[in-house]
C-alpha cells in the first residue's frame, strides 16, 4: 500500500473507517467530508503552521525525532507532556494503516513501516498525504475539508492566522475549534517566525 500510496491518493484510511464503526456502533449518523487536493493546492501558510505544529525538524529526520522523543519521555517523567515525540510521518502511517487505537503492538508495526515510507514516499508526498489524510474534527479530513467547513475557503486561500489555528486543533481535532485556540495559535505563529516562515 505505501508503494501504491506515491502515486495514487488513498480513498480511504484507518481512521476514516474507525470513525464509521463508531458511528455505527453508538447510532450516531455521520457524515465524512474529504477531498483530496494536490500540495500545491493548500496554502503554504497551512502547511508551515502544521510542520511548526507538528513536527518542527521535518526537514532534517528521517522519520524519528529522537530528539523530540526524549523530550516528550522526560517530560512524561515529570507528570506534564506539552508535546508528543510523533513525526508527521509516524502520524501519517497511523492514521493510514492503524487508527487511534494505542498499543505497543501498533507501535512496533508503525516503527517498521515509518522508514519505509520516508525511503518510497520523500518528503513532500509524506506532507501532502498528511495534509489530506489527518482528522480535523468530527467527519472532517484534510486540509480543503477543514478549510471549508471553518472558513468557506479552499485550502489554498487560508492565511496566516486560519493556518495557525487548523494547527492548533491537530492535537485532539475531536475536542477543539480554531476559533477557541488564541493562545495555541500565537505559539505556532512564533515558531512560524522563528523558523523564517
Amino acid at each position: 500500500m505505501l508503494v501504491a500510496a506515491k502515486w495514487i491518493d488513498p480513498p480511504t484510511t484507518a481512521v476514516h473507517m474507525e470513525r464509521r464503526v463508531e458511528a455505527w456502533i453508538h447510532g450516531r449518523p455521520y457524515h465524512e467530508r474529504y477531498t483530496f487536493v494536490p500540495l500545491r493546492d493548500i496554502s503554504p501558510n497551512l502547511q508551515h503552521a502544521v510542520i511548526a505544529a507538528e513536527d518542527g525538524r521535518f526537514y532534517e529526520h528521517h522519520g524519528f525525532d529522537w530528539h523530540a522523543i526524549e523530550i516528550a519521555a522526560e517530560q512524561d517523567e515529570k507528570g506534564g507532556r506539552i508535546r508528543g515525540g510523533s513525526t508527521i510521518t509516524q502520524q501519517l502511517v497511523k492514521n493510514l494503516f492503524f487508527g487511534t487505537e494505542r498499543s505497543f503492538l501498533r507501535k512496533g508495526a508503525e516503527a517498521s513501516l515509518v522508514p519505509v515510507a520516508e525511503f518510497i514516499l520523500g518528503k513532500q508526498r509524506i506532507l501532502e498525504l498528511y495534509l489530506n489524510e489527518v482528522e480535523w474534527g468530527p467527519g472532517i479530513y484534510g486540509a480543503e475539508a477543514a478549510s471549508r467547513a471553518y472558513y468557506g475557503v479552499g485550502a489554498r486561500k487560508i492565511d496566516r492566522d486560519e493556518a495557525a489555528r487548523l494547527a492548533a486543533v491537530l492535537p485532539l481535532p475531536l475536542k477543539r475549534r480554531p476559533e477557541r485556540m488564541d493562545h495555541y495559535s500565537e505559539i505556532i505563529l512564533e515558531r512560524m517566525r522563528e523558523m523564517g516562515w
